[in-house]
């Protein structure tokens, strides 16, 4: 890994999980291509970070992991990045997604259950996205309804992120009580591990979708019938039901910071082999390094990959600002916004000083521009981020509906 800036020497904490990762990089960047072609879930990798320490790394010691910040996880990700867009999926959603929801939020049997899951290599998946909800996720149509000490939930959920193969499901649904009164959205924990009889009559994967990157982690849609939950797995978030929602969203700050960090270090990566690149290959008698015009292309691909950098590690960072649990959701949004749209810039420029070269498969730029190209629309597309942004700026409201009007604060 090469040295960052000023800022990865002097302000960064000690990180004793990084260098477990820098242990694993060449390995894992040797397979990365044939995880791609094959569309396969890198199981071998996910047992080297459950190994290592790194899967369940955030969890909080108390419960077998091993207390790391944001921060300390967002280094980490950024290295894994940089070999693999698959492996940094996976420790984003094994430290930054749902699990961070219930560490948060769930009570120690949940917090009891969920962990050694997740320690021993599982990437929970968070079901919100259904096929007529994407970025307007409040208005989710699977519900469930309570009867007696359990509910029961029907709906689906699509571009499931680990369907198939995660064992954790926190799924949101709206939830009425037995008279049919709506109380609001909830999160609801679903185990399921077919290979130990786990199976759950009512949760079924009906398909799989076919992705432009990204290609070994499944993207699937699930299903729902009368699939039954117990009370004492409702994730319950201080706010009750009336808020519960924009609780379990506050979680998801956390996961727009490790998303942004892939799509960082992805750029970061890419820009490393551009380096190497233009010191290796010559035209015209010279070192493609001595054309000015791709010296300035450089460095604006380095300032660009530096600035995501510095935004996103101090959004990762406050989370430990007064008592804070979770990133900030303005800095989380426009980190992520930025860092997402940036890194696809950097890899395409480094695509384009590979000319044909890098444009096939003898380099991994092919495989790294359609894995980056995902992080502007998964986690909250760019425009929804930089609405967000845009109403913390102006001090306004931005309802999208249609009946909504732009509450002016000034």
């Amino acid at each position: 890994m090469n040295t960052h800036t000023a800022f990865s020497t002097y302000r960064l904490p000690d990180n004793p999980w990084l260098s477990k990762m820098q242990a694993l990089s060449k390995d894992i960047a040797s397979r990365a291509a044939e995880w791609d072609q094959t569309r396969s879930y890198c199981w071998p990798v996910v047992r080297d970070l459950a190994k290592a320490g790194l899967m369940g790394m955030s969890i909080p010691q108390r419960f077998g992991g091993g207390g790391a910040s944001f921060l300390q996880v967002a280094q980490v990700v950024e290295e894994a990045a940089r070999s693999c867009t698959l492996t940094a999926r996976i420790l984003v959603e094994a430290n930054m997604g749902g699990i961070s929801a219930v560490m948060a939020y769930g009570t120690d049997q949940q917090r009891e259950f969920c962990a050694p899951i997740v320690l021993a290599g599982d990437k929970p998946a968070i079901c919100i996205t259904e096929p007529d909800a994407g970025s307007a996720a409040s208005e989710m149509q699977t519900r469930a309804d309570r009867k007696g000490d359990r509910w029961v939930l029907n709906g689906c959920k699509h571009w499931i992120t680990g369907g198939g193969v995660s064992k954790l499901h926190l799924i949101f649904a709206r939830c009425f009580d037995e008279g049919g009164t709506e109380l609001g959205i909830g999160g609801f924990l679903v185990h399921v591990a077919p290979e130990q009889g786990i199976d759950p009559k009512g949760f079924e994967v009906t398909r799989r979708e076919r992705t432009m990157g990204l290609c070994g982690m499944p993207e699937a849609e699930l299903r729902f019938s009368d699939l039954e939950v117990s009370e004492e797995m409702r994730l319950s978030t201080p706010s009750g039901f009336g808020r519960g929602f924009a609780d379990l969203m506050t979680a998801y700050n956390s996961q727009r910071v490790g998303a942004g960090t892939i799509a960082m270090g992805v750029a970061a990566g890419a820009l490393d082999h551009a380096k190497r690149y233009l010191g290796e290959r010559k035209q015209f008698g010279r070192p493609l390094a001595e054309f000015q015009g791709l010296q300035w292309m450089i460095a604006d691909m380095d300032a660009q990959v530096h600035a995501s950098r510095l935004m996103l590690f101090e959004a990762a960072q406050s989370a430990e600002w007064d008592g804070n649990r979770f990133p900030d959701m303005m800095m989380a949004a426009r980190a992520k916004a930025f860092a997402s749209e940036s890194a696809i810039k950097v890899v395409s420029d480094a695509l384009q000083m590979f000319g044909a070269r890098g444009y096939g498969d003898q380099e991994p730029l092919e495989r790294m521009y359609r894995d980056v190209r995902m992080f502007t629309i998964g986690g909250g597309t760019a425009q929804i981020l930089k609405t967000q942004v845009a109403g913390a700026v102006l001090g306004i409201k931005t309802p999208q509906s249609r009946s909504g009007y732009a509450q002016n604060k000034f």
